[in-house]
């Protein structure tokens, strides 16, 4: 086989940065595509050259293709788990998108089922395919700033005239805890920051948050969990930081999400940051590195938050036809799963949980 069949599952918002890759990748196409509103699947299936009978509203339709290698699952997180099981079970390869589930015990039975199956389990998360992160990573692997000593990650949120529009209909699970897991913030979005902090320092063995709750329009009933801290603890004397505030008044210069992101990292012998993510509020170099009372800095790297969707994608294609293991594996995603309710538990307890 010279192509890797796709089917899409979910064609949200969020699916049009999953397709790039696919489309650009003469290794791999998109053969079907599934979302439960016919008129989004329609308008996705068309676009990205979908024959019209291959274009669905149930899943299980989509499933029952023989022809149809990969399902890349990009529904309401809640949806996760029911999914994951019915695609091992039709013998189909998997790429999740990120939170892979709601619990651990979640996450334990679809790496059971994937495995069972003999079928590829990845979670999706383009963080740690992002090029100033990549660029950052190599840089802390060359021994640049010494050893590791602290992570501090900071994500702010705001308004955006230039952000993406996203559906009403889209945006009201995400504000609906039982359906997301945890906040649109801390929990959904912040599970980019904690493979952030896995990625760079490793699991974390305590974790304490402080997560706060902010309506976004009095009488909406809909909160965001913002502001809030989250404070993590690392072997060998290691520690890390996230911060997440949502300034409803602060313009963001963004074409994503109306959010931005900042790294520091600090090592023995010096400090990287990484200056952007969803956005680019700073008119600064994407990674800068501080050493020897100098610093230095990273002008030619790619910093359009699409390239960390394509690198991700693309990683999972030559991982796929190498057959190597592709990052993030079920087992890590669980990983970052426990780190993430981690924080969850200790903001609703006021105790710091520990996790080894």
């Amino acid at each position: 086989m010279d192509q890797l069949r796709v089917g899409i599952i979910g064609t949200g918002r969020i699916s049009d940065l999953h397709a790039l890759e696919y489309l650009e990748n003469p290794r791999a196409r998109i053969a079907a595509v599934c979302d439960n509103n016919l008129d989004i699947a329609q308008e996705r299936g068309r676009r990205w050259g979908v024959p019209e009978n291959r274009i669905y509203t149930d899943y299980h339709d989509l499933l029952a293709l023989p022809d149809i290698d990969l399902v890349d699952i990009l529904l309401p997180h809640h949806l996760h788990y029911q999914a994951t099981l019915d695609a091992a079970a039709a013998g189909k390869h998997i790429s999740l998108q990120k939170p892979m589930a709601l619990t651990v015990a979640q996450a334990d039975d679809m790496i059971t089922a994937a495995n069972k199956a003999g079928v590829i389990f990845r979670v999706f998360e383009n963080f740690i395919f992002y090029p100033p992160v990549q660029q950052a990573k190599a840089l802390v692997d060359a021994g640049e700033i010494g050893e590791l000593l602290t992570i501090r990650i900071k994500s702010n949120s705001g308004t955006s005239a230039t952000a993406w529009e996203v559906p009403a209909s889209a945006q009201a699970w995400r504000f609906d805890y039982a359906k997301n897991g945890g906040g649109p913030l801390v929990f959904d979005d912040g599970h980019h920051k904690f493979a952030l902090a896995w990625h760079f320092m490793g699991m974390a063995e305590q974790v304490h948050a402080w997560i706060g709750q902010t309506e976004i329009a009095p009488g909406t009933g809909m909160f965001l969990d913002s502001p809030a801290i989250v404070s993590w603890k690392f072997a060998n004397n290691r520690y890390g930081s996230l911060e997440v505030v949502n300034s409803p008044e602060m313009a963001i210069n963004t074409i994503y999400y109306a959010q931005d992101d900042r790294v520091e990292l600090t090592g023995t012998k010096g400090v990287i940051w990484i200056t952007r993510g969803h956005g680019n509020m700073l008119d600064v170099p994407p990674v800068i590195l501080y050493r020897d009372n100098q610093m230095r800095t990273f002008t030619n790297v790619p910093s359009d938050w699409k390239y960390s969707f394509m690198n991700a994608t693309r990683h999972f294609i030559d991982s796929y036809f190498k057959g190597e293991t592709p990052r993030l594996t079920g087992e890590q995603g669980r990983e970052v799963l426990r780190f993430t309710l981690a924080a969850q538990e200790s903001a609703h307890t006021g105790q710091t949980v520990r996790l080894s």
